[in-house]
């Protein structure tokens, strides 16, 4: 099977190397001809653990190519992807659909055969049609169905989850691209993994609707956190007590400066904007978000009381940078929000982070400092904040952490360590919600 990926970022190119694992031949199209000439040297624009392997072993078997090039591909293809970007349009909230868009109608000139045209990105209810629309202008005679297969990929873990999913979800309107569909997907039988055929407004609306529930877990347990350092509670006694119910589960119930990423900020501003263009409302989400907005600068203020009621000339070395560990991005990171609020007020900032560094200099402020050691990056520090829950911080050498800052701060926004612990090791410990 013949499959193109249009699109070589983060979904685009996951997706493709792992439809290539499955067997399928694909190819990865980019208008970014940097990008493509760099995957056509071996190197990954990405972090994610395992891809650059994944990548070169089905490169090397002939199953997987790049090319800037889409019409060849068009031509030969049995399944197209959409896989482009869908920022939060600048002004409004709404998702930015001018790269699918554009893609639909470029796809549209050179299709010759049935093929089936797959949303990939994460798009509002309506895009899929909106596609077939397009598609069906541009090039009348065309012989073709749009289909729409969310995305459920973790970053840090996403070939896990592409390779074993919860489950896959198809919206599709004709029993030709089902059919089609359930053959690429055919060896998830093996893992007996559940296909979820529904029409493509649901399809569309299933990603946003979980992504939404998602984050207001976090904002949740966030809110809670608030309140148990008010009454005495203990956060993580409180989510376990709540996580062992079976109606709620345990995940995304950890504490900490609010959500951040690719997907959670952009996917809940989207759903509150799809809702008002229908006359309904998210009131819910809504508050979700202004939750982990107030979360974030709740952090603020919590590194300021810790550091005596002000940052002002204060060094405070951040551990971790990016929104979560086992990845690059920062995009929406709770550190974006948080360390230009403390560098406006006379902070010093010396940062450490095992993957997000370069990403970080170009949206933190410039007088930042940044260090390859974490140890170097503590050294003379009156304050460690623990921003991003990265291994390599899990099992820090306390007395050396100690014996290197100046001061005797530690500010633990992922509740990494233990209160007595640390405060035994002769810290002034600071942590969420305990």
């Amino acid at each position: 099977m013949n499959v193109v990926m249009i699109g070589s970022g983060y979904v685009g190119l996951v997706s493709g190397a792992c439809f290539a694992e499955f067997g399928a031949n694909v190819t990865c199209v980019d208008k970014d001809e940097h990008k493509i000439n760099a995957l056509l040297k071996g190197e990954i624009p990405i972090y994610e653990p395992g891809l650059d392997d994944l990548v070169a072993r089905n490169v090397q078997a002939g199953r997987l190519g790049f090319s800037i090039e889409l019409e060849d591909a068009v031509k030969h293809a049995d399944l197209v992807f959409i896989a482009v970007g869908t920022p939060t349009r600048r002004g409004d909230g709404h998702a930015d659909l001018q790269y699918v868009y554009a893609a639909a109608e470029e796809i549209a000139g050179y299709l010759n055969h049935y093929t089936v045209i797959v949303d990939k990105s994460t798009v509002p209810v309506g895009t899929a049609r909106q596609v077939h629309r397009i598609i069906s202008s541009t090039n009348p005679d065309a012989d073709f169905d749009v289909a729409s297969n969310p995305e459920f990929l973790r970053e840090g873990s996403a070939i896990d989850d592409f390779i074993r999913p919860d489950r896959v979800v198809l919206g599709v309107e004709s029993e030709r691209a089902e059919a089609r569909l359930r053959e690429l997907y055919r060896p998830l039988n093996l893992i007996e993994a559940p296909i979820h055929v529904t029409n493509l407004e649901s399809a569309e609306l299933i990603k946003y609707a979980a992504n939404a529930f998602l984050a207001t877990k976090i904002s949740f347990i966030n809110e809670m956190s608030q309140l148990c350092e008010k009454v005495g509670a203990d956060v993580h006694s409180i989510a376990k007590g709540m996580g062992l119910d079976g109606r709620i589960g345990r995940k995304f119930l950890h504490a900490g400066p609010g959500y951040g990423g690719s997907c959670f900020p952009k996917d809940t501003l989207a759903l509150i904007r799809i809702a008002q263009e229908h006359g309904s409302s998210c009131r819910i989400v809504e508050s979700v978000v202004e939750v982990n907005a107030a979360q974030k600068a709740r952090m603020v203020s919590k590194i300021r009381e810790a550091l005596g009621g002000s940052e002002a000339h204060k060094t405070i070395a951040v551990l971790g940078l990016t929104f979560k560990p086992e990845t690059d991005d920062m995009r929406d990171s709770p550190s974006l929000a948080i360390l230009p609020a403390l560098a406006d007020k006379g902070a010093l900032i010396r940062a450490h982070d095992p993957e997000g560094i370069d990403e970080a200099r170009k949206l933190l402020p410039e007088n930042i400092l940044y260090f390859d050691s974490i140890y170097e990056a503590i050294q003379e520090a009156d304050a460690v904040v623990l921003m991003t829950e990265w291994n390599q911080y899990r099992g820090l050498d306390l007395k050396k952490v100690k014996n290197t800052m100046k001061g005797n701060v530690f500010v633990d926004l992922r509740n990494v360590y233990e209160r007595e612990s640390m405060e035994n090791a002769g810290f002034d410990y600071h942590c969420v919600g305990r």
